[in-house]
């Protein structure tokens, strides 16, 4: 089998119309000024008729450089390749299509049926959040996955979203470090930690600061998340976080990354695929195969469409990862011809 030609789809994907707004403002406030999320789509063809897609994340030129070398190649030979960025995902699905396997059969001899997808949610004002966190709950989600930043209160944040959550949806604040000192960010633990839906916070310190975790250790009453610095030894060691958050790379470095949790016991909460849908079942495809990823995050429900034919559904707080060859999914050709842009 090669990979005989290929085709690139650029699309330009609004955020939905009930959080476009305070969307925009956050992004505003953070200095990004960003309206839209962009995507480039890739099919990936071979000389026995398979079709691969998937989210390249790469810019449209660079896109088709490396898919311009891909030409003639076995997709066999790109395993685990984290040099082809997004282009792994129609990799993986050509592969699990060619063997007759889900792609989580790729990675694991016995994957997980089901994995737990996290509802998620930007730095929003309390009636916004509340009104996200009770439509995630309402579809099925039982853990959310909300922003805090300094423009508006997390405590009014959390007030609102228990308000109209049920009891046993967990909810995790990700400060991606806005709270700076330890001392800070223990007042807000401490305060959080009062709702009893919330269970984690998130990069409540100075990103990958082994001094700031260790100042910070002891001081939050609820679980410490904190993305995989280079050199995660430290924080294990230590015991000064509970779980890693995985957003790099999802190759053979997503691979060593899963298979060190696995052994140290230290859970990943996975997001490396979070705009797009097709990407965002390759995410649950590899959270099933690998015992130490806990939680799955993505957030195409807060886009107008995923791109999917298939629902994205969840039942209980769970996402029943797809059993047919390959990704087991394929893209809504509507939706991908309504958002495809100019390129």
């Amino acid at each position: 089998m090669r990979i005989s030609r290929y085709e690139v789809i650029p699309i330009k994907m609004p955020m939905h119309e009930r959080v476009r707004e305070a969307w925009q403002r956050s992004f505003f406030l953070q200095g990004r000024r960003q309206t839209h999320y962009s995507a480039t789509l890739v099919r990936l063809f071979t000389d026995e008729g398979l079709v691969g897609i998937c989210n390249s994340r790469l810019s449209l030129g660079r896109t088709r450089n490396v898919l311009d070398r891909m030409i003639g190649h076995s997709p066999w030979a790109y395993l685990l390749d984290d040099s082809i960025a997004g282009i792994l995902v129609a990799v993986y699905d050509l592969i699990g299509q060619a063997t007759g396997l889900p792609v989580s059969r790729l990675f694991s001899a016995a994957p997980k049926e089901r994995v737990v997808q996290t509802w998620w949610s930007q730095c929003f004002p309390p009636d916004v959040m509340a009104s996200e966190a009770k439509l995630g709950a309402d579809l099925g989600y039982r853990v959310h996955k909300v922003k805090a930043r300094p423009w508006e209160d997390p405590i009014e944040q959390a007030a609102a979203i228990c308000e109209v959550i049920p009891s046993d949806m967990r909810v995790w604040a990700d400060a991606n470090g806005w709270w700076r000192s330890p001392a800070r960010a223990a007042f807000f633990s401490k305060r959080l930690a009062e709702f009893p839906n919330y269970f984690a916070v998130e990069s409540p310190v100075v990103p990958r600061s082994v001094e700031g975790f260790r100042q910070f250790k002891g001081k939050a009453p609820l679980m410490v998340a904190e993305h995989m610095p280079s050199d995660p030894m430290p924080f294990i060691r230590e015991g000064l976080i509970d779980a890693f958050v995985v957003a790099g790379p999802f190759g053979r470095k997503l691979v060593q990354h899963a298979l060190m949790a696995e052994i140290t016991g230290m859970p990943l909460w996975v997001e490396h695929s979070i705009v797009t849908g097709v990407n965002q079942v390759f995410q649950a495809h590899q959270a099933a195969a690998f015992p130490a990823i806990e939680y799955c995050i993505s957030h195409p429900h807060v886009h107008e469409d995923d791109l999917m034919a298939e629902p994205f559904e969840l039942k209980g707080g769970f996402y029943t990862v797809p059993t047919k060859p390959g990704l087991g999914v394929t893209f809504d050709e509507n939706a991908v011809d309504k958002y495809r842009a100019a390129g």
